[in-house]
């Protein structure tokens, strides 16, 4: 065989196995409904249940509430350490929460068993569509809720220093890093449970929209510089936010309010995600326009008046 048709046999072979190298890392990170859990309800089957349980592992419970409850059909976190289990969010309305929480948290117990465990119901943040369950909860039995003022989040995770401070909370043998992340909401907060590595990301960052009011740009670019600087070498597994709002395909949005989710993208995404949404934030400045991702959409909002830090002190 002359050089020449050697040289050609080899460029066509490197040229094919770089082709199968790429292919083979696109397939391993296109979404895919295998990665983590069963499909969830999507509001496609009448008969669906208003919320579904799947089980990251033995002391992690992620529930998803109905779309035909309730359009935004967000997500709950139900997480045990050996001395209190820890509730983030309670939903959009239009459904009871409290039963599916009681029967898994008696559940866990029995298997370790015991009678009960204490709990404190957190919230990604303080949109309606995230702690409408709350009363339920108020009179529960060795039950805390959390307030839904920067204030009452900053007191109960001793943040002295909000929002630039990081706390760890200890559930008992598990620890979460409470990270502030204000600019979607002046309450947010992700949470990175040292345990499974999960990266707990409410509504800053997923498969949906990212809403961002356009006069916090510079705040919400804070809060995600904030977090991509500690846990870049935290080995973050997954992220799970609060929605499903896309499809599979990429930078394919579900409408508004869609009374059903069919294609829908899956919950989990890559930690790949944060950085790229880094850069996206920092290369538009506070000049925030509508922009896809595979796994996210920029989506800025009219301006709007923020939170206050505290309640309103009660009248005299």
């Amino acid at each position: 065989m002359n050089t020449m048709i050697q040289g050609v046999l080899r460029s066509v072979t490197f040229t094919l196995i770089l082709f199968l190298a790429i292919a083979k890392a696109n397939a391993a990170d296109a979404p895919s409904h295998s990665l983590l859990f069963k499909p969830w309800i999507n509001g496609v089957s009448a008969g669906e249940p208003q919320m579904q349980l799947q089980r990251y592992d033995d002391d992690t419970y992620v529930i998803r509430q109905s779309i035909r409850t309730n359009f935004e059909g967000p997500f709950l976190y139900l997480l045990f350490g050996t001395d209190r289990a820890l509730l983030i969010d309670t939903g959009a309305g239009g459904l009871k929460v409290r039963p599916t929480i009681d029967k898994a948290i008696a559940r866990w117990a029995s298997r370790h068993h015991r009678t009960s465990i204490p709990l404190v119901v957190a919230h990604s943040h303080s949109h309606g569509d995230h702690h409408q369950g709350d009363a339920e909860f108020e009179d529960r039995p060795d039950t805390t809720v959390i307030g839904l003022y920067p204030k009452d989040v900053a007191d109960f995770f001793r943040i002295a220093d909000w929002p630039n401070q990081i706390a760890a909370y200890d559930l008992g043998g598990r620890v979460l890093d409470i990270i502030a992340t204000p600019g979607h909401q002046s309450a947010h907060i992700m949470m990175f449970d040292r345990k499974t590595r999960l990266l707990f990301s409410g509504d800053s960052l997923g498969p949906y929209r990212l809403y961002i009011p356009i006069n916090e740009a510079k705040t919400y670019r804070d809060s995600i510089d904030r977090v991509a600087t500690f846990i870049k070498d935290k080995h973050v597994s997954w992220i799970l936010g609060a929605h499903v709002e896309m499809i599979t395909k990429s930078g394919g949005l579900i409408p508004e309010e869609a009374p059903s989710h069919p294609d829908e993208h899956v919950l989990e995404i890559s930690y790949s995600n944060l950085p790229e949404l880094q850069t996206a934030l920092h290369t538009m400045g506070d000049n925030l326009e509508q922009q896809a991702h595979r796994d996210f959409v920029i989506f800025p909002k009219p301006a709007r008046e923020q939170q206050p830090f505290a309640p309103p002190a009660p009248a005299k």
